[in-house]
Formats: structure tokens, sequence, C-alpha cells
């Protein structure tokens, strides 16, 4: 507590944290609850979730409040109502010896006329998701023009999630004096462009690097045929019997498909998707969160804000299409200075994308071979071995003991274990007696080839087509908002979608072409950001994308669309490019838009 006491921190706050078992801070809050407290600057901080950020401002902003004043001092916005609810929570913990301080939550989901009382009860700190907020401010429900501090939590999920809009609303009605203090995980454009436009001079904080990933985390990768996707993940499961884990997914399709066959083979789960109502959605939670779910089956948008304690894995079904994605799944295990796994189950066709995700977290991930049914059946006996052994016996044993005792009398020790493990895991053993060897051999991990057998290609080879859609880079497109669209509106849910290449005015990508029957029909009436999506399939006669030649790279010297490139023009354009080129995207954007 001593140390909290140095850090600048006092009184009633050192109280309620010391209820809470707080000893010694981590090392975000050792660098930002100084900084709050005492430097009237700015701040952007990078850290991962669960290393302790909500303390790291949330104290030193409660001891700086004016109880006496009944208006909104400090807005903290976060990007779910899950982790909206947690701030709150934990704020009012902190504060436990802090008379009259009020905080209230606000977000979507929940009759927005009960929030609208409890504001205008008066409040000091109010916690919001952007969405919420945003209505309640039109409707003149809640004043922030007093504000002094805003907190961007989870400021790089929330872009992700669409709220570029309205934070840029909020942060606009609030005052120009304010202080404003950026956490975020990962560091991409959009998070850099709110720091340039709504934060003054800002003191850079970092525990980690960007974009990288928390050194509590060991990163595993399974690679096997994609047909073995599921009973790879299966292994894995029943390999670790006290797994308390997230499986990510890339679809809510395969969330659900993935927790019905867990379920059907015995393993408690259930799935979070988008298709849940918020009724469901908690119940599904509260059962995870007393452990009474095993493993939650979830997609990237469905789990996102979750703050779940003491995950031992996260484990990625499917590779996620961005980095950042990525860091926040593993981010969610390997919290509060505990060890935690992050499996990564890939098949030859995602090997590049490994790769890729371990060169920006300058990490190496360990490959695991597939465990085989020995290896299964060891592993969940001796657990079970184990919770015997550690079993309190109960003293209303004792009036049926002498029953029990003449009932295996004639049984000697190693018989009376060989009939309990025989009732016990009679199906287990049986199941992985003998079962397939799904490891591939060194030549097919290193190659990343599928082969031919019996004149047929394996199931995960895939033939793929192009299709090109107007959007790109000087649009904000990224792989997550064309993977977003793609499943809102394919014909055909769970379509393989193979490499994405974004360029300034155009984004190309390649489809399974056993999905694309009446695929760019269904993207007519889409559009992103006001921008028409129009879809275009990029496919010549010999059924090769028109900008590649045979061997994949640039014919007859010819750009997108066949036209004739001029080398003359391209080197003034390059040496120009550094003068021009913000100039040049933005009015092309306006252009684009004002068309529209």
């Amino acid at each position: 507590m001593e140390k909290f006491r140095e850090l600048g921190l006092d009184g009633e706050i050192l109280k309620g944290i010391a209820d809470l078992g707080f000893e010694t801070p981590s090392p975000i809050q050792e660098k930002v609850i100084p900084v709050i407290l005492s430097e009237e600057r700015d701040l952007v901080a990078l850290a991962q979730t669960g290393t302790g950020k909500t303390a790291a401002f949330g104290l030193p902003l409660l001891q700086k409040l004016e109880v006496e004043k009944k208006n909104i001092q400090v807005l903290i916005l976060s990007p779910t109502r899950e982790l909206c609810v947690q701030i709150g929570n934990d704020l009012k913990n902190y504060s436990k010896y802090c008379p009259g301080v009020q905080i209230v939550c606000v977000y979507g989901g929940t009759d927005i006329r009960r929030q609208i009382r409890d504001v205008s009860k008066g409040v000091h700190i109010l916690v919001a998701t952007p969405g919420r907020l945003c209505d309640l401010i039109k409707r003149g429900a809640v004043d922030i023009d007093a504000v002094k501090a805003v907190v961007l939590d989870e400021a790089d999920e929330m872009l992700n999630m669409g709220f570029k809009e309205d934070l840029n609303f909020i942060l606009d009605e609030t005052p120009e004096m304010r202080k404003t203090y950026l956490f975020s995980a990962t560091m991409p454009r959009e998070v850099e462009r709110i720091a340039r436009n709504y934060l003054h001079s800002p003191l850079e904080i970092s525990v980690g690097k960007k974009n990288q990933g928390a050194d509590t985390v060991r990163h595993e990768y399974y690679q096997v045929k994609a047909k073995d996707c599921y009973e790879t993940l299966h292994r894995v499961i029943d390999c670790a019997p006290d797994m308390y884990a997230i499986i990510f997914t890339r679809t809510k399709i395969d969330a659900r498909d993935i927790a019905h066959k867990l379920q059907k083979d015995g393993i408690d789960c259930d799935a979070l998707h988008g298709d849940l109502s918020q009724t469901q959605r908690d119940e599904v939670m509260a059962r995870f969160r007393s452990k009474r779910l095993k493993v939650l089956v979830a997609t990237d948008v469905a789990a996102r804000g979750l703050d779940v304690d003491n995950l031992t894995h996260v484990i990625n079904f499917n590779l996620p299409e961005d980095v950042e994605s990525y860091t926040h799944r593993s981010g969610r295990t390997g919290r509060a200075g505990r060890e935690g796994i992050s499996v990564a189950i890939v098949h030859s066709k995602e090997k590049g994308k490994l790769r890729r995700i371990e060169g920006v977290l300058k990490k190496k991930f360990e490959y695991k071979e597939v465990p085989g049914g020995d290896e299964v059946c060891r592993a969940q006996l001796l657990y079970y071995a184990d919770k015997i052994l550690a079993a309190e016996p109960k003293e209303t044993l004792v009036n049926y003991q002498q029953e029990l005792f003449e009932k295996f009398a004639e049984l000697s020790k190693e018989e009376l274990i060989q009939k309990i493990v025989a009732y016990e895991f009679g199906k287990l053993l049986k199941k992985y007696a003998g079962v397939e060897d799904l490891n591939l051999s060194e030549s097919e991990r290193q190659g990343g080839r599928e082969r031919r057998r019996g004149g047929r290609l394996e199931e995960s080879a895939r033939e793929f087509t192009t299709f090109s859609v107007n959007v790109g880079k000087e649009d904000g497109f990224t792989p997550r908002d064309l993977m977003a669209i793609i499943n809102e509106n394919a014909p055909r849910k769970g379509l393989e979608i193979g490499s994405i290449r974004i360029f300034e005015g155009n984004t190309k990508f390649e489809v399974d072409i056993r999905g694309i029957n009446g695929f760019a029909a269904c993207f007519r009436n889409v559009n992103f950001n006001g921008l028409p999506f129009t879809l275009t399939e990029v496919k010549d006669r010999y059924g090769r994308d028109r900008d590649r030649g045979k061997d994949g790279g640039r014919r007859n010297g010819r750009d997108f669309g066949g036209k004739k490139r001029n080398s003359t023009a391209n080197n003034k354009w390059r040496k120009n490019e550094s003068r021009f080129g913000d100039k040049r995207k933005s009015s092309g954007a306006k252009k684009r838009k004002k068309s529209t």
C-alpha cells in the first residue's frame, strides 16, 4: 500500500483499494497515476487488456473530483455494455469510502428513460458507450459542457466497431480545455488520427510495444488439413481438462456449428454471436463467468469488450484478418500477471497469415503436435486422480462407510482403481483407442501445399475467383469492413475468402468459386460510409486476374483495367507524391462522395 501512497494517492482512495487487496501497482498504474494526478496534459497510454488500466485512470480521477459540484466532471467512453458496466462497478469499489460520489453507466440495450432519470439526479462520473451517449446528448438529457476529463478506453475497439463518427461528435461537444486520456491495446492509423486531432501535445506511455502481445501469453499453433480442424480442436480441449477458454471463429455460423458439435461431444460450452438477444447474451455470459461453461465459442464482434478473469486459453479456430484483432484475442488470457496460452489451429492456406502475425508481434509461435489418443486419456485420468486426492471426506459418509467397505472388501486396490476408471472413463478410452494421427509430415508443413489423392484434391484445396470493389484505403476501408459486409450480405454463409488486397481507390479479394452464384447481385444496395458498394468480377476468358499473367506478375506493362502505363508520368508522380499525395487523396474522396 505504501507504493500506492508514493504515487500520490491518499486518504479514502487508499482505504478503498486496501479492501480490494491491492498491494503493488502494475506497470501501467505506476506510470499513469502520477501523470493524471500532477501533470496538466493529455495522455496516450498503450497497454494490453488485463494490465490494470481501469485503476490507472480511475483512482487518480476519483481523487481529483470536486464532490460538492453536482455535474459531470469525468466522462469515460468504452466500446461495449459489458466493459461499461465493469468499469462502473470497479469505480464504485474504489470509491467505497468516498461519500457523495455519484457514478452512472449508460449503454444500449436497456431502457433509456431509466438512464435519463439516473443522470438527472446528479452525476460526477459518467461511463458510457458512444452510441447511447450520442442519443442522450441529442435528446438534451446529458450535459457534458463542464467535463474536465475524457477517458477513451479501448479506443481501437471503439473504432473497429464503427464508432468513429460518434466519437467525433462527442469530443466536439466537450470543452476545449478538457484533459483527454486515450488508452488502447494497439495503435492503428485511426487511433493515431483521433490522438492527433483531439489531444494536445500528449505524453505517450507504453507498456509493451505497438501491436505487440503481452509477455505473459505463450503463442502456439497446430497445422493440420482443413478437414481435421474440428477434430484437432476437440483433442486440444480434451487434453487440457482444466481449460477455461474462449474459442474465436470468423462467422456466427461457425460459432453456432462448433458449439453444437462440442455440446454433442459432451463438452460444456455455448456460443456468443450477433443473433442473440441481450437477455440471451447475459445468460450465456453468466454461465461462462460462473465456470458452468468450460469454453465459450464467439465471433470477434460478439466478444468485443468482454472482460473475463482467469482464462487459461484463447483458441483461434480461424485466424483473424488483421493483427490488431489477434492482439485483442490473445490479450484476453495471461492477464494480471498470470500466464496464458493463445492457440491457433491453421491449415496450409493460413500459414502465410500466421507468419505475418508473427512478424508484426515480434513473437515466434511454437509448433505443437496434435495430441494422440494416449496423450488425451493420460491427461484426463491424471486430472481425475488429482481431483480425488484433493477431495475432503464428508462426515455424512460415516453413516455409510461400513457398508461400502464391505461391498469392496474382496477387491484389491488395483482392481478397485481399474473398475472406477472403467466406469468413469469407459467411453473416453474407447473413443480414443487407436485414433488417427492428424499431424502433417515435415514436407507437408514446410511446403504448405495440399496433395492430390486418388486423382482428387484434398478438401482444404480451393479454387478462387477475384472480385473488385470500388472502395479502398482513401475511404478508410479495411479487411474487417469487407468481412463484415460479406458476412452480412453473402448468399451462402461460411464462404471461403482468399487473399484481400486494398489499394488507394479499390479493393480486390478472392472468393471460393463454389459460392459465387448470385454473389455480386447481393451487394447492389450495400454502401460503405455513404458510398455505393459496386462489386465486379475480375476475370479474363482464361479465368485469370486481368491485371496478372500466368506467373502472377503484371502483363504487357498494363495496370488494373488494362490501361497502358506511362513510365514518364509515373516517374513524375513518384517525385511529387510526398508533396501532393495527401491533397490528391482527400480531393478524390470528396469528388466520390459528392457524386453519390
